[in-house]
């Protein structure tokens, strides 16, 4: 069945340069001798470390736990001994540090006795499935790093599951190469993903300017069936037009099933998920394999590379070893991009090390730097909306945010920006749209932290005035009890007294009464003589 599709709101038709890198399969990288591994590679909470400074370790063990439900677990990309655990500069546009888990490696790459493959994975529960994606700390490869498992457990029926297989930014390949190299091992990930979630319908997404990648997935649905396999009929491959971005998450939703995913919203409220291919794949590792996410394929590209390609990386290897072994000239004169040229950022330190999110590393010569320009004021053409594929107005966010007038973004909108850059592309003025935006961004989540901290404090000072209250309150009710202890004990008492007053004022009288008795009666010679009187 052809699949429908829809037409893209906005975006750019780019050059690809796909073909300085997209032909000679995927390389492997030597070990190198230190890997530095960050606990925080995801969206989320980061890992915990659970291991110490001098232990050894070996290739797939876990070296620290997911800490929270959206969060992952990190494993070792390699054997050997825990070096330092400490702050170290990530893949950044400024020098940022975060705690990461340095390993001198030991050369042995030995597994950990626990990386064990599943036999007949497809004979798992659904759960059990999930639980293993998330012990193998597999998260979203195309960019977001959203751990895999949590985007696995939606809370209503999918009636749409999509293998996202575009790859439209310019100069990277890895995913291309990656079905071209490994269709079967997507495959067997997509029919993993159909026992999770059960949708009703499953497309892989390829743009139409990967012909070869398109026909090595179709001839793995073929050898599937040949195999008896029928699950994979239920598989639909759809090529789209070349656009950028039309491999953004919502952007492809749009295109192949014309719902637009509303701003605040995710798209499993439409019924549908999105997984990119080399998640996909990820997940075909860690249940056929056992194998957990210690590395993954980077697209090393650029004119100031001599040996471009594909790289199959361990996670945790220093930037500046993967320009060497891809034998870049000048490196240190090079600018360096995480990403591709539209939404990667340009690295601060070479030695950060290679971490989930790294899909590409483009390297351009110091000439082919673009270099500042003045830029000059909006003239209000409104290209910049044209092709924005988020339907926004960049020229108000432009202007709110170029006058700090934060609590006006919102409005617009401004969490709903991907970055592409197409507007600034399109700018005339020159105008570095994109940095105002990133930068509003930073600044509004800096306002929403000292906002929920501003909140969190009154919220203890709250809680300590009712704690003060109800001890003062119990202090009361008990000095209160023990005043009417006090007074019922003296009540008691007195009438106790009173009792024994009254008591002793009754044997007083009887007393009196007797003394009375005794004081009048007659004496026996007196008794005897009245008794002769009254005989005679």
């Amino acid at each position: 069945m052809v699949q429908k599709l829809w037409k893209l709101q906005g975006g750019l038709k780019l050059p690809g340069f796909k073909t300085l890198s997209n032909s000679a399969g995927i390389k492997a990288l030597p070990i190198p001798p230190q890997l530095i591994i960050p606990l925080k590679q995801h969206i989320g909470e980061p890992a915990k470390p659970i291991v110490s400074v001098g232990e050894r370790v070996y290739k797939g063990q876990v070296i620290a736990e997911s800490n929270g439900y959206i969060s992952a677990p990190v494993h070792a990309p390699s054997s050997g001994v825990i070096a330092a655990i400490d702050a170290y500069p990530i893949a950044h546009a400024s020098h940022i540090k975060e705690t990461s888990i340095v390993i001198h490696t030991d050369g042995k790459d030995d597994w950990h006795p626990s990386v064990q493959a599943v036999p007949k994975p497809l004979s798992l529960s659904a759960e059990d499935i999930r639980q293993r994606i998330r012990d193998a700390g597999v998260v979203g490869l195309g960019g977001a790093v959203f751990p895999s498992a949590v985007k696995l457990k939606p809370t209503r029926e999918i009636e749409t599951l999509i293998i996202n297989g575009v790859e439209c930014e310019p100069y990277i390949t890895c995913d291309d190469v990656l079905m071209r190299c490994h269709a079967d091992a997507v495959i067997r990930g997509i029919l993993l993903l159909g026992k999770i979630i059960k949708p009703h319908k499953i497309v892989v997404a390829i743009e139409d300017n990967k012909p070869e990648a398109f026909q090595s997935v179709i001839n793995a649905i073929s050898k599937f069936k040949e195999a008896g396999i029928t699950a994979v009929a239920t598989i639909d491959v759809t090529q789209v037009p070349t656009k950028f971005p039309a491999g953004g998450e919502k952007q492809l939703i749009k295109v192949l099933t014309g719902k637009e995913v509303p701003s605040g919203s995710l798209p499993y409220e439409l019924g549908v998920v999105c997984l990119n291919v080399g998640t996909t794949a990820a997940i075909h590792d860690a249940l056929y394999h056992g194998q957990p996410l210690v590395s993954r394929i980077v697209t090393v590209t650029g004119e100031g590379v001599s040996r471009p390609g594909n790289y199959r990386v361990l996670l945790g290897t220093p930037i500046d070893t993967v320009l060497d072994y891809a034998d870049v000239a000048n490196r240190t004169e090079a600018e360096v991009i995480m990403g591709g040229p539209m939404m990667g950022i340009a690295l601060a330190d070479q030695a950060a090390p290679i971490i989930k999110a790294a899909n590409c590393l483009l390297i351009k010569k110091t000439e082919q730097v673009r270099q500042p320009v003045a830029s000059m004021p909006c003239i209000r053409c409104g290209q910049c909306a044209s092709v924005c594929p988020m339907k926004l107005l960049p020229q108000q966010l432009y202007w709110h945010a170029s006058s700090k007038a934060f609590d006006k973004l919102a409005t617009y909108h401004l969490d709903d920006c991907i970055d592409c850059g197409c507007c600034q592309v399109v700018c005339p003025a020159k105008i570095p749209l994109v940095q105002y935006f990133r930068f509003a961004k930073s600044e509004l989540k800096a306002r929403e932290r000292e906002r929920k901290k501003a909140d969190l404090s009154r919220l203890r000072n709250e809680t300590r005035q009712l704690r003060l209250e109800k001890i003062k309150r119990e202090q009361e009710e008990r000095k209160a009890r023990r005043k009417a202890a006090r007074k019922k004990t003296t009540s008691r008492d007195n009438e106790t007294e009173q009792a024994m007053q009254s008591s002793l004022k009754e044997v007083s009288s009887e007393g009196k009464a007797v003394e009375s008795q005794m004081s009048t009666k007659p004496s026996p010679g007196e008794t005897s003589n009245q008794q002769k009187t009254m005989v005679r």
